[in-house]
């Protein structure tokens, strides 16, 4: 046995690239779609003693994923998953924002 081994760092670094966390197709249009249902009051993903507004990131999801639906094609399930993704990263950027 060898106490040499090669190293290709080509493919090292390949490798370390396609282990980074991919974004789902749609994930961003979901995410900005939720923000404007915010911003424009449609729904609250927080409530006003700080914890998470379930029902409203439950809302702005089935809201998202069905533009999801219509955008990419994709199955109901994609399409929640995607935007529940969205919704929940929304929600706690807000609740960030609402304790500072």
């Amino acid at each position: 046995m060898s106490a040499r081994r090669s190293l290709s760092w080509s493919s090292a670094l390949s490798d370390m690239r396609n282990d980074r966390v991919q974004v789902p197709a749609g994930f961003l249009g979901a995410r900005g779609r939720i923000e404007a249902a915010v911003r424009f009051g449609k729904v609250a993903l927080v409530k006003a003693d700080g914890s998470f507004d379930r029902a409203g990131i439950m809302t702005a999801a089935a809201a998202a994923a069905k533009a999801h639906q219509l955008t990419y094609g994709s199955t109901w399930a994609v399409a929640m998953s995607v935007a529940l993704k969205a919704a929940w990263q929304a929600g706690r950027t807000a609740r960030g924002r609402a304790a500072h």
